[in-house]
């Protein structure tokens, strides 16, 4: 630009600019009536459909998160599954010990709940509820268990057995009765060790 148009633009600024700008503003910032009003329809111009991209971004989200989610869960199932197994096994076959020897203080004469049982009586319990364990549980929780003798074993320790009573003379009896002569038991739990 030349050194006169840009004199005659400072010129401009300053004589025709300069002392119209502060009324102007003063009237439109401070009086409502001069102020210029949005139309109507120039508001529904700025309209965004921001529900869309919320939508679109919540199922792509959905989409990212939900295979992660599911091996999230996989592998939750697989830390702590084992455990609830187990657990969940040993509440079962201390349930299973508790009903069978529930049932064998009932059906044994002699037994009453809550006294000490004789070497006699408590040997005869044992059997009782080592015959009903074998008859009315799965073979899994037998197995669980430890087999009839580990049942025997548990339902021994549970019972409240006079002083006397010890595992030679009121277990091995009962272990016996139940499951058979003690040659028979021998085979059947080297046959367990071997499998």
């Amino acid at each position: 630009m030349t050194p006169t148009a840009d004199f005659a633009r400072t010129v401009a600024r300053v004589v025709l600019v300069g002392p119209a700008l502060p009324p102007l503003l003063l009237l439109g910032g401070c009086a409502p009536a001069h102020a210029a009003a949005l139309a109507v329809a120039d508001a529904a111009l700025f309209v965004l459909p921001w529900g869309d991209a919320v939508l679109a971004l919540a199922q792509g989200l959905a989409a990212l998160l939900t295979p992660v989610l599911v091996a999230a869960l996989a592998a939750a199932l697989a830390r702590f599954g084992g455990p609830l197994r187990l657990l969940l096994t040993q509440a079962l076959v201390e349930r299973l010990v508790r009903n069978a020897t529930d049932f064998a203080l009932n059906a044994v004469a002699g037994a009453v709940r809550g006294r000490r049982l004789t070497v006699s009586v408590g040997s005869a319990v044992i059997a009782r509820a080592v015959q009903r364990a074998l008859d009315q549980a799965p073979a899994w929780l037998i197995r669980a268990a430890g087999g009839g003798e580990g049942v025997a074993e548990k339902v021994f320790r549970s019972l409240p057995l006079e002083a006397a009573a010890t595992a030679g003379n009121t277990l091995e009896p009962a272990l016996e009765r139940a499951l058979g002569s003690g040659s028979a038991r021998e085979a059947a739990r080297g046959g367990r060790e071997t499998a």
